[in-house]
């Protein structure tokens, strides 16, 4: 069966019921998530442990920014604040820019606990919202600048229960007027409440501040995973009207920062292949004009049995991201040099390594999408993955050769 009637099957047989997705989603990232905050134990996973730290000798004067152009091809990790800060984990890093095709560092300034990691934003520290995971942020980034490191910066939006507890007027709210709670007993913003804005936007400006290369946006959307017919807004909501407010709110972030940095926002891997945004605002066609890229989260581990018309997704991570990207393709067509999806390095119910993250990759590039940031929420990654930093700028499109390979492959069974 071709790719497009694979495509063409789901949607008839409805299997994005997305209700189920969206609770699965959550759910699951509600167990990783937990996880990215952690000070973890560097030790735990193939890389080397007895790497010295050179103990980098900082400047003692004032750091001035100078952001750096995005690489050709962004090859990127994320890492959470404290990893950030860590001597131990910095050192593991360095010893992947140095020697792998990794020339990107995406860090957690701001996350989905409502904490932030980065000074210089007065309300945080009123509200009980900075923790100092970080301190000497402008000096690392200053660092990988010199190794030709891009950094961004990833901040959390609307799902903030430290604002919304502190500041209840910002709050989604009930049908009593009390604070609206998702099934985990957490709260979110207002998206349409502007004030909400301005407490992020102060973020962005404390990020460019140090030096950040690209803000790149995470929960933009609305609550899911809740009783959401209770959520009320400071207007009425409907499909259209909250689509509309996050277009605005990108249309403002464009008006502020777009001739500063680089903007990206993250979504669900499965909006790509929704024709409704999931029913939670992301609607991405609507988004593109107003951001640089777009980074769904593609994590093959978050697929329902079925997707794709695959048995287990997770145990098929070329063919899920494959055809999840063809889906999005679709969507954004000329633009979709725009994608730089999130891929898997860690294990969920299946194990992950080197053979799972590279077919992951090379799905992507049989569909000449060139980009990617690998996500473990416990900011160790699997190195051996990873290609020579000469490969950085460079990928090879092995569709023709795999299709060729697979019905040989037929041909020997049949």
């Amino acid at each position: 069966m071709k790719v497009f009637d694979i495509i063409k099957n789901i949607k008839n047989k409805n299997i994005f019921n997305k209700f189920f997705i969206i609770f699965l989603f959550i759910f699951l990232n509600f167990i990783f998530f937990s996880q990215a905050n952690q000070n973890t134990d560097p030790n735990s996973k193939n890389l080397e442990t007895d790497i010295e730290f050179n103990k980098m000798e900082y400047e003692t004067e004032e750091i001035i920014p100078i952001n750096l152009d995005k690489p050709k091809y962004i090859r990127g990790i994320h890492i959470s604040a404290w990893a950030a800060g860590s001597s131990k984990f910095i050192a593991r890093y360095e010893k992947i820019i140095q020697n792998t095709e990794i020339n990107t560092i995406v860090i957690a300034v701001k996350e989905a606990n409502g904490e932030v990691y980065i000074d210089g934003v007065a309300k945080t520290k009123k509200i009980g919202a900075y923790k100092k995971a970080m301190p000497k942020i402008k000096e690392y980034i200053d660092y990988l600048h010199t190794n030709q490191v891009f950094v961004i910066a990833r901040i959390v939006l609307f799902k903030d229960p430290i604002l919304a507890k502190k500041e209840p007027d910002l709050a989604v709210k009930d049908s009593s007027g009390n604070i609206w709670k998702d099934y985990k007993g957490l709260s979110w913003v207002d998206p349409f409440n502007k004030k909400t804005w301005e407490y992020n936007f102060e973020v962005v400006d404390a990020c460019l501040e140090a030096g950040f290369d690209e803000i790149q946006f995470d929960y933009i959307r609305y609550p899911s995973d809740g009783n959401i017919k209770e959520c009320k807004y400071t207007v009425e909501f409907s499909s259209t009207n909250a689509v509309n407010n996050l277009i605005e709110f990108l249309k403002e972030t464009d008006k502020r920062y777009g001739h500063k940095t680089r903007i990206s926002i993250d979504i669900f891997g499965l909006v790509i292949s929704s024709n409704d945004g999931l029913g939670i605002g992301q609607v991405i066609e609507k988004f593109e004009p107003y951001v640089d890229a777009i980074s769904p989260m593609m994590y093959p581990s978050h697929y329902a049995k079925g997707s794709y018309g695959l048995k287990e997704p997770n145990k098929s991570p070329y063919k899920t991201i494959y055809y999840g990207m063809i889906s999005g393709k679709k969507k954004l067509k000329e633009n979709s040099y725009k994608y730089i999806p999130y891929l898997q390095d860690f294990n969920m119910g299946y194990k992950y390594g080197i053979y799972e993250i590279r077919e992951q990759i090379q799905g992507l590039y049989d569909n000449d999408i060139g980009e990617w940031i690998l996500w473990d929420p416990k900011s160790l990654y699997t190195t051996d993955a990873l290609l020579p930093k000469s490969e950085s700028d460079k990928y090879r499109n092995m569709r023709k050769e795999r299709e060729i390979r697979e019905m040989k492959e037929l041909e020997e069974i049949t």
